[in-house]
């Protein structure tokens, strides 16, 4: 991992903070890529500015925008619903697309019956059709344990090959991984190939079956983590992924100090599994 590929989810500061200061508090930091989560974009035009000047913004902290994420992508509920979701997830992806980003992340809804393998396929299809809607400039990616059906990276990888899309893929998070039966063998030259981003996180030593994936999230580097992330993150590499590696964090600890006091710990945190 190189530092031109470190990001910054904005969920991994304090929730009640404003998307101004988080931005201005990773900049300072270091940071020169955020993924946006796309509810703070939307309660920042809600006060009355423009797309644009949230460009203007990223411009003037020199970050650039790799993608976002919201909500998950429905695919087993009625059909109103179901129009509605993917109208949401459409306009997110044209939003993302005006802001320059190239990747949304989504998890599922899952199915009343007929689980496997049926309805990882209809996950595949239903994301690939709506892919299709998106700008062309953006892509979509399942994120495995935000779900209750594809809850593995084999089962996201099932999923993305049935998409069969260039532009639907995976979201590969190291504390998804920690927290399922996802292994190290799991990511190889086949799953890879389907990585559209990857989140990094280091996770509390718990046994992955004990372990709660969000709030068990400590900073790479900490020394209160138990992932391997440097033999995970070469691995990645080692088949052939080069986009960029985000941290997201939802670290309660963290979360009470100001996004400005804790943003150089993240991003030294990130730098420290470069080179």
């Amino acid at each position: 991992m190189k530092k031109t590929q470190i990001a910054i989810a904005t969920v991994s500061t304090a929730p009640e903070e404003s998307l101004q200061q988080r931005l201005e508090s990773y900049a300072a930091a270091g940071f020169r890529h955020v993924e946006l989560q796309l509810g703070h974009v939307r309660q920042w035009l809600a006060q009355g500015r423009k797309v644009s000047d949230l460009r203007q913004l990223l411009a003037a902290l020199r970050l650039t925008c790799i993608g976002g994420f919201e909500v998950p992508i429905e695919c087993f509920s009625d059909a109103p619903r179901r129009r509605e979701n993917h109208k949401l997830l459409t306009a997110n992806a044209r939003l993302l697309a005006e802001l320059g980003g190239g990747v949304m992340v989504v998890g599922t809804d899952g199915p009343a019956k007929d689980k496997y393998p049926d309805a990882l396929r209809a996950i595949g299809k239903t994301m690939a059709r709506v892919a299709e809607r998106f700008p062309s400039s953006v892509s979509l990616a399942v994120e495995f344990n935000w779900s209750p059906i594809v809850k593995s990276l084999r089962s996201a990888v099932l999923v993305a090959q049935a998409a069969a899309h260039p532009r639907v893929g995976i979201l590969f998070d190291t504390a998804h991984y920690h927290c399922t039966s996802s292994k190290l063998e799991d990511v190889n030259s086949s799953s890879v190939a389907l990585f559209k981003h990857v989140h990094i996180n280091d996770m509390a030593p718990k046994p992955g079956e004990h372990s709660q994936c969000n709030d068990d999230r400590v900073l790479p580097g900490s020394g209160k983590g138990t992932l391997a992330l440097r033999e995970i993150v070469r691995r990645i590499e080692r088949f052939g992924y080069h986009g960029y590696f985000s941290l997201e964090m939802f670290n309660q600890d963290l979360w009470r100090m100001p996004s400005s006091q804790i943003s150089r710990d993240m991003y030294q945190s990130m730098a420290g599994l470069c080179g």
